[in-house]
């Protein structure tokens, strides 16, 4: 029981963070499309976490930003959503299966993976919402790819070394 509650803890700290992230970034213009701050905890969580705490943090971090803060839009929230479920899902699951030598590699190959897969599931929820035909495929290359390049940069920079990191020192001290 007492392993669960600090799992709980967990779950609600990756998704504040992913809360308090995106305020700090929303000072640049379009600055949640370029830097992609809601992503990183989601994606930290799933790796850390496992497949279905991923899979919450991934669900509710878009969610209740939009009910506190009305960020993202109601427009943009079924496929960054469902994008934000599938990064946590992936990396949980990854994480688990992709066992080379070398434990960087592992995460960056989950990254990548669970980066590509997120966006495969946003661009065809998107077209799904918006298939009056104003959402095309070089839209989407570049909301997910151009536009996101810094953001898709700084996950690849500081993600497999805060996994690193919190994987020694915070998963194995606290026991979770």
């Amino acid at each position: 029981m007492h392993k669960e509650i600090k799992r709980i803890i967990a779950i609600a700290f990756f998704i504040a963070i992913g809360l308090v992230l995106p305020f700090c970034f929303h000072m640049v213009p379009s600055g949640g499309n370029i830097f992609l701050p809601m992503h990183l905890p989601v994606i930290l969580g799933g790796a850390l976490l496992g497949i279905i705490p991923g899979i919450a943090i991934g669900m509710l971090t878009p969610i209740l930003s939009f009910l506190m803060t009305s960020m993202p839009s109601a427009v943009v929230l079924p496929g960054m959503t469902l994008e934000l479920i599938t990064y946590g899902f992936m990396m949980g699951l990854l994480v688990k299966l992709i066992k080379t030598r070398w434990v960087t590699l592992n995460i960056y190959i989950a990254l990548i993976i669970s980066m590509l897969a997120g966006r495969i599931v946003s661009g065809l929820t998107n077209a799904f919402i918006f298939q009056a035909g104003s959402y095309h495929f070089k839209t989407w290359l570049n909301l997910s790819f151009v536009m996101a390049l810094p953001g898709i940069l700084l996950q690849l920079i500081i993600i497999p070394g805060l996994y690193l990191l919190l994987k020694q020192q915070i998963l194995k001290k606290y026991d979770l």
